[in-house]
């Protein structure tokens, strides 16, 4: 196992690298000046050059890599353009907002996807099945942004006990300084009020990203239930006379989990860029939102900052993942080449 883990941080650390080298590249292609950007357009020409020789953009592109890349390995990721401060304080502002939406929206597609699909499965081709199938379909369909749009109108006309934007009502004033978490903070110095209102709020926003990841893993869930359970060893278990519900939750959806962690896995690293448009929508203060602002800008290490972070979202999500699988099914450790 340790030597698993070793080839898979490896490997992952490899592709945290190329995605960083990538986006650098595209991030110095793109046109515009991002210091004439900067300045506005009645700065002069010589305030412009000035300007491109304190960020570097003048020196060779190999030179404006390699010092970026010595600078990340010191926590360096160089000066917002759009809030004149470090690009790692906006970041470290601005993650815990979104890290808390991610976290709700696991929390509901785990809470809700996987124990609809084995319903599904367990009555198949019954109207229950029928129902979630249909909830699957308009979950999958439905664009995040869409959703969003929805909700919040809903929310504004009809169910007007719920926010629509920000993290926590106005009248509130509470610091989030343990955590950044709104919610786990709230709890640990004994605010409910504020624990309320922070959970009113992320209810919307994390619906709207939870929708088609649900929808997802949803019928994966069936469809690996149903094909676990045509199985020998499944047949062989009710012979034997164990209870249905031990067969259901113990055999079958051990071996059928597989499928879908691997989705919710990959639905976790995705969940930072899927949720741009929808903190946008929501006014949500945090790093996808940040992101956005920071592309019109053309704010480059910003961006290049923003985009990081959903990298390392994603490598570390996989690396979970495949720890995961490896405890679940050690054939997966197996087919890595440790048995070699």
């Amino acid at each position: 196992m340790v030597a698993y883990l070793f080839r898979r941080t490896v490997a992952l650390l490899l592709v945290l690298l190329g995605l960083v080298i990538l986006i650098f590249i595209i991030a110095r292609i793109v046109p515009g000046d991002p210091a004439r950007i900067a300045l506005g357009p009645l700065a002069t020409a010589d305030q412009v050059a000035e300007m491109r020789g304190e960020m570097g953009l003048d020196d060779p592109f190999l030179v404006q890599l390699w010092n970026y890349l010595t600078g990340l390995l010191q926590g360096d990721l160089g000066k917002s353009l759009l809030s004149s401060r470090p690009v790692m304080d906006d970041l470290v502002a601005a993650l815990p907002a979104t890290f808390e939406l991610v976290l709700a929206t696991i929390f509901l597609q785990i809470s809700l996807s996987i124990p609809l699909g084995v319903l599904a499965a367990v009555y198949r081709d019954s109207w229950i099945d029928n129902i979630t199938r249909i909830i699957s379909l308009i979950g999958v369909v439905t664009p995040g942004f869409v959703l969003a749009i929805i909700l919040q109108l809903l929310a504004s006309y009809y169910l007007t006990f719920f926010p629509v934007t920000g993290r926590l009502d106005p009248g509130l004033e509470f610091s989030a300084t343990t955590t950044g978490l709104l919610t786990i903070d709230s709890l640990l110095a004994g605010r409910w009020d504020v624990f309320g209102s922070a959970c009113l709020h992320l209810f919307l926003p994390s619906i709207a990203l939870a929708a088609a990841g649900i929808g997802q893993v949803m019928r994966i869930t069936r469809s690996a239930m149903i094909e676990v359970g045509s199985r020998d060893f499944i047949e062989a278990s009710r012979s034997y006379g164990i209870p249905e519900q031990v067969v259901t939750i113990r055999y079958m959806l051990r071996v059928a989990s597989i499928a879908p962690l691997t989705i919710l896995g990959l639905e976790f690293a995705s969940l930072i860029g899927n949720a741009f448009i929808v903190e946008f929508v929501f006014s949500w203060p945090g790093i996808a939102s940040y992101g956005v602002r920071t592309i019109l800008q053309k704010d480059l290490n910003a961006v290049i900052g923003v985009v990081l972070v959903s990298g390392i979202f994603f490598v570390v999500a996989n690396l979970v993942i495949d720890v995961l699988l490896g405890f679940i099914d050690p054939r997966n450790r197996l087919r890595d080449g440790s048995s070699k």
